[in-house]
């Protein structure tokens, strides 16, 4: 580690400084980082054995890197994590505009000040977090913009020839030497800014206004790209692919569980929160659940993918429902409850694309359609599969409860009804807290009434029992008005 408090470039060559290209720093610190088993990508999960050895590998080639990938699945996060990876300070020629080093200038400014003042030139030091720049791509982005112009102004005020390379006013790409310099929504770039990029990348050379420089530019560059924009709104040209050491698919969660985790781990939640409103495992599933049935279904646009975004809001909406129900009944204390995710609804909302089938149907719709299929799909997770067991033949464990709404028996659950009440409603009906006691025992008390909650909303999705919306919760009932033993029911489907 140099001593940053080191002032001039002379005390720089007696401390035994080497200079060293971006490339090689972050190919040096990861090399130490494997080799001590440290994690280089802190909060980065369920890329473990896919994604991050690829970049490392990347890393170790010395390649700029593209990733590619649908939105939400953390590219832009893993670019801004790179910067771990460079030495923490560096030392730079004092006022440069291109962070010269002092041992290698390549910008007149410098070269210039190191010939005037020799080892008594100054130098500052720049610190790891201030050599990390973005650019968003967008269709009004101009070579100016990203490589740089002549300054008439500047040229006016140093009374300087328009042939002087101290015209120049340099772009944000040449202000970005010896930094990591990130380019997001690549093929958003006009073509004719992206073929102006291919001299930077491989031989160091720009060009500005007639100026042929050669500035051998020492940058780590990172692209990412939807793969939609290819076809939407642009695409990345040929040769400026061809540039591109490694091309690195990123991918969503493969998993529930590694879902939950990026979910816990992203939502913002307050202190009061986290202490006061358990979620229970269950419910934090059909989060992830609503993610992956959205990603198979026909209403919503594959290709635009659907965030890791939508779970995470998905997941703070949710703990705000249940809030919300605990402070209008005074209550110190809740616990998330099934009927508390129709306050996800408006997350889910604005998280997908859909197709013209789902415009069709109506957002709210498909939001409400994705909420039953995760319940229901959740539901045969847990318990017997209601379509098999009628399949089969099988006495089935819920016709007690089917039973007891065949009788006439109608349950209300509302959104805002305070706990007691809602222990009150669900312990009401015979046989359901049995039923939930038989296929997930060892439950604490709290999560067995979610559950049991669950199982009606569920025998609902599977069309056992009826269910309808109020305006201030859900109604469970009869699903036909009469009452069907599971018996009747079958010689009924067999005489038809």
């Amino acid at each position: 580690m140099m001593n940053n408090k080191l002032k001039t470039l002379g005390e720089l060559k007696k401390s035994g400084y080497v200079a060293k290209s971006c490339k090689d720093e972050l190919r040096d610190n990861l090399i130490d980082k494997i080799k001590k088993k440290e994690n280089v990508f802190k909060g980065i999960i369920g890329f473990e054995d896919t994604v991050i050895p690829e970049i490392e590998r990347a890393i170790l080639s010395r390649h700029n890197i593209n990733l590619l990938g649908l939105r939400g699945q953390a590219k832009t996060r893993i670019a801004r994590q790179l910067t771990d990876l460079l030495d923490e300070y560096i030392p730079v020629v004092e006022g440069s505009e291109l962070n010269d080093d002092p041992l290698n200038p390549i910008s007149s400014y410098a070269k210039n000040k190191i010939e005037e003042l020799k080892d008594k030139t100054p130098i500052t030091w720049l610190h790891r977090s201030e050599r990390y720049v973005e650019k968003l791509a967008t269709p009004d982005v101009s070579i100016a913009d990203l490589i740089g112009d002549v300054d008439p102004i500047k040229a006016a005020n140093l009374r300087l020839s328009y042939a002087d390379e101290r015209v120049i006013h340099y772009g944000i790409i040449p202000r970005s030497n010896r930094c990591i310099f990130v380019i997001n929504e690549l093929p958003d770039l006009q073509a004719r800014i992206q073929v102006a990029l291919f001299n930077i990348l491989q031989e160091g050379d720009i060009q500005i206004r007639g100026f042929k420089l050669r500035i051998p530019l020492d940058i780590e560059f990172i692209f990412t790209a939807n793969p939609e924009d290819y076809t939407n709104r642009g695409s990345i040209v040929t040769p400026l692919k061809d540039r591109i050491g490694s091309q690195i698919l990123t991918h969503y969660p493969k998993s529930i569980s590694v879902s939950k985790q990026i979910t816990v781990q992203e939502a913002k939640l307050s202190k009061h929160q986290k202490e006061n409103i358990e979620v229970g495992d269950l419910v934090a599933t059909l989060i992830e659940r609503i993610a992956f049935e959205a990603r198979e279904s026909e209403f919503v646009d594959a290709k635009s993918g659907v965030s890791a975004r939508l779970t995470i809001s998905a997941y703070e909406n949710l703990v705000s429902t249940a809030e919300r129900r605990m402070l209008l009944n005074g209550e110190d204390k809740t616990v998330v409850r099934i009927s508390d995710l129709q306050g996800v609804i408006p997350a889910v909302n604005g998280k997908i694309e859909l197709v013209y089938e789902g415009e069709q149907e109506g957002a709210g719709i498909v939001a409400q359609n994705l909420l039953g299929k995760a319940i229901r799909n959740e539901f045969i997770q847990l318990f017997p599969d209601p379509g098999k067991l009628k399949k089969k033949k099988q006495v089935s464990p819920y016709q007690p409860v089917i039973n007891w709404f065949g009788e006439g028996n109608v349950v209300d659950v509302l959104l805002l009804e305070d706990d007691k009440s809602y222990k009150k409603v669900l312990e009401s009906i015979p046989n359901l807290s049995e039923l939930v006691e038989s296929f997930a025992p060892k439950l604490p008390k709290a999560e067995k009434l979610v559950m049991m909650e669950f199982v009606l909303f569920a025998l609902a999705e599977h069309s056992l029992i009826g269910k309808n919306s109020l305006e201030q919760g859900v109604q469970f009932k009869d699903l036909l008005g009469s009452m069907f033993s599971e018996k009747d029911f079958f010689s009924d489907e067999q005489n038809n």
